[in-house]
């Protein structure tokens, strides 16, 4: 896409503000009521994301809550037995995720005393924690401004500003975040 000078630019900033505010009120009209919504407690967030990663969220909500009445914390996390840990995750499949969990968990507790990283890179650094996981994790745990951009997000992106390459392409994934921060 193309602006011609300072005026297109202050003309796009002027709809992707009017689009974020729109955006804002339809998830605030239509949102479902979900459980890890209900809360702020960040390793509760990043359990949620985890789950969410190609599970559909109808799926997630029970897995969810019998998840955290079995490891509660991450101390527990860290501490269950992994075959304990496979167990629970029967059914939602792609089990790296449970186990990147569990080793990101005993990495949390051991070396920064139980608490899930307030800090982007820091966070990102630990197994299993992909650039949307690190965003979303961030953003709704502790406020900090970072794009959760999936692929859904990509390819409404892609829509707006007229991409013709695969939303999937790697080398638009900085463009992707630059568009909503």
């Amino acid at each position: 896409m193309a602006t011609c000078g300072k005026a297109g630019i202050v003309i796009l900033s002027a709809s992707l503000t009017r689009f974020r505010e729109k955006l804002i009120s339809w998830f605030e009209n239509h949102q479902r009521s979900l459980p890890w919504r209900e809360t702020e407690n960040p390793y509760h967030i990043w359990v949620s994301e985890v789950m969410l990663q190609q599970t559909q969220v109808k799926k997630v909500v029970d897995y969810y809550r019998r998840f955290l009445q079995k490891f509660p914390t991450l101390k527990r996390l860290a501490e269950s037995d992994l075959q304990e840990l496979l167990k629970m995750w029967e059914g939602l499949g792609y089990y790296a995720r449970a186990r990147n969990l569990r080793k990101a968990a005993k990495i949390v507790v051991s070396d920064m005393d139980g608490e899930v990283p307030t800090d982007y890179k820091t966070f990102r650094k630990l197994p299993g924690v992909g650039d949307y996981t690190a965003a979303a994790v961030q953003s709704i745990a502790f406020d900090h401004v970072h794009a959760a951009v999936d692929g859904n997000v990509k390819r409404v992106i892609a829509r707006m500003f007229m991409l013709d390459s695969p939303v999937n392409d790697t080398k638009f994934q900085r463009l992707f975040q630059e568009k909503f921060i």
